[in-house]
């Protein structure tokens, strides 16, 4: 777009980052709105210097190409490190067994927030939580390896069929029914 800026910055200290490393993506211009209407701490929330806090979590390339890799709301703080839920997805999607998963941060009573992963499995498929996070060991650092593992027949979708992660969040927080 004319006149439009776009840069990604580190998450936590809002300082541009160079191309390849995942931050939040912030945008400048004339066709960028001015705030929210009659809301004027939530305008100072998104807005830095002139600059919008899009919420996302992006990587610009070399050539000075976009890449949004995830939504900053759906970053998982296990213990004050960062976890991108999309990272974790993609190394479950390699497994063979796999068909489905999305990842979330459910409530942990030590590390605030722990790394927990909904799976469906291929037909005909059976598998441990335990063989899943062996699996992730491999691949993933191990603040990132979920800590669960919830096998399911279906995760919720919407109707164009996007994975609803914040369906399963909730069902997560929400207290437990008593028992009758």
């Amino acid at each position: 777009m004319p006149d439009t800026d776009a840069r990604v910055v580190d998450l936590d200290s809002g300082e541009p980052l160079p191309p390849g490393r995942d931050g939040e993506l912030e945008v400048r211009g004339p066709q960028v709105m001015l705030g929210y209407w009659g809301r004027p701490e939530e305008t100072a929330e998104v807005f830095h210097d002139g600059w919008l806090r899009t919420g996302d979590v992006a990587r610009m390339d070399p050539d000075g190409f976009f890449y949004v890799v995830d939504r900053r709301k759906d970053m998982i703080d296990a213990s004050g490190f960062k976890v991108l839920p999309r990272e974790v997805e993609e190394v479950l999607f390699m497994h063979p067994k796999i068909r489905e998963a999305v990842v979330a941060g459910v409530p942990d009573d030590y590390r605030g927030e722990t790394v927990k992963a909904f799976v469906v499995l291929k037909p005909g498929e059976a598998a441990t939580g335990e063989e899943i996070v062996d699996f992730c060991r491999l691949h993933l650092a191990p603040f990132k390896v979920p800590r669960k593992v919830e096998f399911r027949a279906e995760l919720p979708k919407s109707m164009v069929g996007k994975y609803l992660r914040r369906v399963l969040v909730e069902e997560e927080r929400a207290p437990e029914a008593p028992a009758p």
